[in-house]
């Protein structure tokens, strides 16, 4: 009897125990059918967009367009100076530690990149209607090896901006030749106002003048030879004539006093503020004068003059060299790859109706509303006879920090133009 008891009792608690464990199993499976636990993926993408920058609303816009036509996909955005990226960029190679998606100058800044083997080959996925809005041509500076590497949005050139209402007050035309330039900025010297706003703690900004000027003396075939040590010397009378004339609109005071303590935010901030009446950078600077200036009709562009007789007007510094690669070491090689040119076309889109960028992918939207000065740069864009590329981007990494050391030398005058020359010979030997 008692027995026969227990072994009822182990039954009931046998079978009650196997009706719990699968009522709790069925709720387990319910759950995951009803609520599925959400997953996420996260690209990191590195750029220079910070909010000061003319590209940081496009870049924005760009990555909720991707974000949103890909469910579940996060873009962690991680924004840099100018500067200092040049430096995080070149550590995070070394270190083998590169995010998902890093924004890089093409050419010869990014060539040691992929040599090294950490930049992946997104050929494959240069497909379709990507090739339909980008031209093979536009890829040529993320092009190594007859491989691509890497998608760009713009096609940035350099140019001379300009307050046209402080020339017009003070009876002044835009310069088309150095020896007018040098006029122009003597005359504003003796009525109190600075001619040309530079940074020469950003050594870049300073570079921006340097590289158009030597453009406009020795012309294009010559600096592109030169620096791609293709059997053009450094040490060549047009190379000396744009340092010593850039050297004379140092000393006779055309820059803003103090450069060398000035970030590009800060001097740019005086010419937007119309304390300084011309500012030579990239066609980026459209863009910043509809936001930051208080009446953007006083300002108009033109191309660098003229410094002698190698160059046209239409030879531009610039090119589409900002470019978005993926990382080697990424672990979602597909959709990084993806993301690259989709982020790139939308940038290519909203910078330019931003007026911040010169667009490189098909225009398939209305841009009626591109402010002027925009427009007209995507016009000499257009026009162009030919581009050469910014000298710190044109050569490699080391001899383009040289080159920039060199450069900041020259202007506080430790260094005549004629060191300067001779260095620069020695540097690209």
């Amino acid at each position: 009897m008692v027995k026969r008891l227990l072994s009822t009792v182990l039954s009931v608690v046998m079978i009650a125990s196997l009706m719990s464990g699968c009522a709790s199993s069925k709720k387990e499976t319910s759950t995951s059918d009803n609520n599925p636990p959400k997953t996420e993926t996260t690209l990191t993408l590195w750029s220079i967009a910070t909010e000061s920058d003319a590209f940081s609303k496009a870049f924005t816009k760009a990555i909720k367009d991707f974000e949103a036509a890909n469910p579940g996909v996060k873009i962690v955005h991680e924004t840099f100076e100018n500067e200092a990226y040049k430096t995080k960029i070149k550590t995070a190679v070394s270190a083998n530690n590169l995010p998902d998606l890093f924004y890089t100058w093409g050419g010869g800044f990014s060539k040691p990149f992929v040599e090294s083997g950490k930049v992946l080959a997104i050929d494959k996925y240069y497909t379709g209607e990507y090739k339909e809005q980008l031209s093979e041509a536009a890829l040529t500076y993320a092009t190594y090896n007859g491989k691509i590497y890497g998608s760009t949005y713009t096609t940035p050139i350099s140019a001379l901006f300009y307050n046209k209402k402080i020339f017009d007050e003070n009876g002044l035309k835009a310069p088309t030749t150095f020896d007018e330039l040098v006029q122009v900025c003597d005359k504003l010297i003796q009525k109190g106002i600075t001619p040309i706003g530079i940074s020469a703690k950003d050594i870049w900004v300073l570079a921006m003048t340097h590289d158009a000027l030597t453009l406009k003396c020795a012309g294009p075939e010559k600096v592109k030879a030169a620096l791609k040590k293709e059997g053009q010397s450094y040490d060549d009378p047009d190379f000396l004539a744009s340092a010593k004339k850039f050297k004379q609109l140092v000393e006779m005071g055309a820059f803003h006093k103090g450069a060398t303590g000035l970030s590009n935010d800060e001097a740019s901030a005086l010419f937007y503020s119309g304390k300084v009446a011309m500012y030579t950078t990239g066609s980026w600077m459209a863009g910043s004068i509809q936001t930051d200036t208080e009446n953007p009709a006083d300002y108009d562009v033109i191309p660098f003059p003229l410094a002698g007789g190698k160059a046209k007007a239409t030879d531009f510094m610039g090119g589409a060299v900002d470019t978005i690669m993926v990382s080697a070491s990424t672990k979602n090689p597909d959709l990084a790859g993806k993301a690259a040119f989709e982020l790139t076309r939308s940038i290519s889109k909203y910078s330019y109706l931003d007026g911040a960028g010169l667009a490189v992918w098909k225009k398939d939207y209305d841009d009626s509303k591109v402010n002027p000065i925009t427009k007209k740069l995507a016009d000499y864009a257009a026009n162009a006879t030919s581009f050469t590329l910014w000298f710190d981007t044109t050569m490699e990494a080391e001899d383009a920090g040289e080159y920039l050391t060199l450069l900041q030398e020259m202007f506080v005058g430790n260094i005549t133009p004629e060191d300067f020359v001779k260095s620069m010979k020695k540097n690209l030997e």
